[in-house]
């Protein structure tokens, strides 16, 4: 875990020395190269606040002193902050992001900030994990009392028999292919962590080497005499 953590972290400290460095001493002689440099760099802060993040929220919730701020919120906006914070990742990667987020769903009780967390480690592996095909769908529809937030790529996919495994903390799938990619062990983990205080479930469909499906569902808000 220690030796993992330390090598996530040093990639975007690396390169926001890199990338600060270069600008201070004036190296830049275009408009249009310092602006991609500046969104580099915030792209950067904001990858390593969200491990950091990550890292603190599960040491609350090993603690027992993780809290959430339940409110009627909208899932969809939620996810579209979540996709714009992804926007300059996005497109640097080729990615093709297909959305389908109803307008009219019903609100659902929940913490803005954790529900975004979530959102954001499941669209983070789905980048970090996908191969030469780089799709990722996002789609929300209601399902009975619940509202449903699938989300899936054409990504290297997890082995049929370690899906009941991937929400445990610090488990990383035994894959030659995983291991190309350093991680924490924790993101799926507080996803689990966080659907569940939501009073929700999570769920994941994969095949190896033709993507994964991850559902969420969350019960839709009920009025105050409920």
């Amino acid at each position: 875990f220690v030796a993992n953590v330390s090598h996530e972290l040093k990639t975007p400290l690396s390169l926001l020395s890199l990338f600060s460095e270069i600008l201070e001493l004036g190296r830049v002689k275009t408009e249009e190269k310092k602006i991609e440099y500046y969104r580099i760099i915030r792209h950067e802060s904001r990858r390593l606040n969200k491990m950091i993040g990550n890292i603190l929220d599960f040491s609350k919730i090993e603690a027992g002193r993780k809290t959430y701020n339940f409110a009627d919120g909208d899932m969809a906006e939620v996810i579209e902050n979540v996709l714009s914070s992804y926007r300059y990742q996005i497109i640097n990667s080729g990615f093709d992001v297909q959305t389908d987020l109803q307008r009219d769903l019903p609100s659902v009780l929940i913490d803005r900030d954790a529900m975004a967390q979530a959102i954001s480690n499941l669209v983070d592996n789905a980048i970090k994990y996908s191969g030469e095909v780089k799709q990722l769908s996002i789609k929300t529809e209601t399902r009975g009392p619940d509202l449903s937030i699938e989300i899936a790529d054409r990504g290297i996919g997890i082995p049929r028999a370690e899906q009941a495994k991937v929400f445990e903390k610090f488990y990383r799938v035994g894959n030659g292919l995983v291991h190309d990619v350093k991680g924490s062990g924790l993101g799926l983990s507080l996803v689990k962590h966080i659907i569940e205080a939501h009073q929700g479930t999570i769920s994941v469909e994969s095949d190896a080497g033709k993507g994964s499906r991850f559902t969420i569902l969350l019960p839709l808000a009920r009025n105050g005499a409920e």
